[in-house]
């Protein structure tokens, strides 16, 4: 099930999308939350009418740096032995759709094309064999970065965590093996970035374990996983795209920030 989160005539809702030609895809509106047990209203709204939001509103965002070691050698660095984890603030997502701001202490914003772990249910401790039953689903994302003030200030807070610095969507896939998906991202339909999820160093599962051995994980939180080699400039009136097979594509355009 492909779940989406929108807004239509000022009410937010989640649906479910179903079709299968972009220009047809509706929503069949859901009774609940999808992180409890839920039911479709048989309410359906035409996909065309409504605003996407981000697909989920996290309480955190995890991410996972240098996950594949194309990326982590093009930028100078050592593969982790370890994975790697850094933080991404609630107010740093959006939608696809919505704007990436140009922050202005920056004159170097890149994209990283990835593939996001939506949690569905709170966890700690989470043994291996059990990962699959504490994930909701999966959707795109792109872990934007101010790469000079990333190289700068050495930590990340400022540098992959400013307001419009995580899109996510367009919605979240519930029915997927993550384990060798295509992903790839584009700047105005020019590949910039192709690689396939088995190429991560350390796979979902050694992530999930990793983060939850510390922190309780809520529903609605989001793992990101790395990106793949070929991470590049952004400026402003560009429009990216991050595409993964099975799941969609996430598109955002660059603004300065005003």
């Amino acid at each position: 099930m492909r779940i989406a989160r929108f807004s239509i005539d000022g009410n937010v809702a989640f649906g479910a999308v179903e079709g299968g030609k972009p220009d047809e895809l509706v929503l069949d509106i859901i009774k609940g939350i999808p992180f409890a047990d839920f039911e479709l209203s048989g309410t359906k709204v035409p996909l065309s009418k409504v605003r996407l939001l981000p697909p989920v509103l996290p309480n955190k965002v995890v991410a996972f740096g240098r996950n594949y070691a194309e990326h982590a050698r093009e930028l100078g660095n050592e593969v982790p032995d370890a994975p790697f984890a850094f933080f991404k603030p609630s107010t740093s997502v959006i939608g696809s759709g919505d704007e990436i701001q140009y922050p202005s202490f920056s004159e170097e914003l890149h994209h990283e094309a990835e593939l996001a772990v939506v949690i569905g249910r709170l966890c700690r401790e989470v043994p291996r064999e059990r990962v699959k039953d504490v994930i909701l689903g999966y959707t795109c994302a792109n872990d934007v970065t101010a790469r000079d003030v990333q190289r700068r200030e050495k930590q990340w807070a400022r540098a992959k965590g400013f307001d419009t610095a995580c899109p996510l969507g367009p919605w979240v896939e519930t029915d997927l093996d993550p384990a060798d998906l295509t992903i790839q991202l584009t700047v105005n339909g020019q590949q910039r970035q192709l690689g396939r999820t088995s190429e991560m160093i350390h796979p979902i599962e050694d992530l999930i374990v990793n983060i939850s051995e510390a922190m309780t994980l809520l529903p609605g939180d989001v793992i990101l996983t790395g990106t793949p080699a070929g991470v590049g400039p952004l400026a402003v009136g560009d429009e990216v795209s991050v595409s993964i097979e099975g799941i969609g594509t996430l598109t955002n355009k660059v603004v300065k920030r005003g």
